[in-house]
């Protein structure tokens, strides 16, 4: 059974209690959150996009997620709630002059500082390693830190210029609070979108219906139109029956009368019509020939000289 030889075994040995909880490393905790894309788990590098509760991921990453359709529940936990590229922002991050890289330590016999970080704020000058808070703006996605903005307050971005409300304020790798009040913000923002668009659909359906209503009636314009060729004909006809009744008194006195047609003929030279309209008949002055100008051709045309 064991315990010869002189050993004396000691009671946690032989008895075993309850596991203790591995405890996480707080600095590799702080590692992985702010160097570390949330989805592809590979380092950040540009462009870099944050979603609207305050995750970091690689903006290909999220291209590649949102095309790849396979059922992998670790993916969709953690960005669920990215249905388009519209849910991520671009960040406009500034970078930290004071770090090299991997270029320093090329041999591996330096030591790495994994807390000097390669983003500053642009402000305060504040490292961006998860020991400060920092959040960025959702209307321009400047990013800066807490401090900044608590000590400098203003209602328009310190960089571009863009005004801004407190709920376009996001805060980046927040804790568990934090994130649900985002969540919340995000909740409602979304339903208020949806909300919108309804409202615009049967605003869409008016405009539409307004054209065939307004073929059907025509506008004022259109009415005072009509009424001026409406004016225009009836001038014309008023004219053509004082021609009528002139060419008819002169037809009955000289005796000629149109045998296929009651009317009587009458001449343009004597009608009010104008110059111009009178010269496209052969009966005008300007269609005429003398006889000097007439030809010895058979075929006889008014036109021809």
């Amino acid at each position: 059974m064991g315990c010869d030889g002189g050993t004396i075994p000691k009671r946690h040995e032989l008895v075993k209690g309850p596991k203790k909880v591995e405890k996480v490393d707080k600095n590799a905790e702080l590692v992985a959150q702010w160097n570390y894309c949330t989805l592809s788990q590979e380092i950040l590098r540009r462009p870099i996009v944050a979603c609207e509760l305050g995750r970091l991921y690689n903006k290909d990453a999220v291209i590649e997620f949102l095309l790849d359709k396979s059922d992998d529940k670790a993916l969709r936990q953690a960005a669920s709630h990215i249905k388009s590229i519209k849910n991520v922002i671009e960040l406009k991050l500034s970078d930290n002059p004071a770090w090299s890289g991997d270029k320093g330590n090329t041999k591996g016999d330096k030591y790495d500082d994994l807390q000097r970080a390669r983003f500053i704020c642009p402000v305060v000058g504040l490292e961006m390693n998860g020991r400060h808070r920092f959040c960025f703006l959702r209307c321009c996605g400047c990013v800066f830190s807490e401090r900044a903005l608590k000590e400098i307050k203003a209602e328009v971005c310190h960089t571009c210029g863009v005004p801004f409300q407190e709920d376009d304020v996001i805060v980046l790798n927040g804790n568990k609070e934090d994130v649900e009040v985002l969540k919340k913000r995000m909740e409602d923002r979304r339903l208020r979108m949806k909300l919108g668009k309804k409202s615009k659909k049967p605003k869409a359906v008016e405009t539409a219906s307004k054209p065939d209503d307004t073929e059907e009636s025509p506008g004022p314009s259109k009415v005072k139109g009509l009424k001026y060729e409406e004016t225009n004909v009836n001038s014309r006809e008023k004219k053509l029956n004082s021609t009528q009744k002139s060419a008819g008194t002169n037809g009955t006195s000289s005796g000629k009368v149109s045998k296929s047609s009651g009317t009587t003929k009458r001449s343009i030279a004597d009608s009010e019509e104008s110059e111009a309209y009178k010269s496209i008949f052969t009966t005008h002055s300007s269609a005429k020939r003398s006889k000097e100008e007439s030809s010895n051709w058979v075929t006889h045309t008014s036109y021809c000289f």
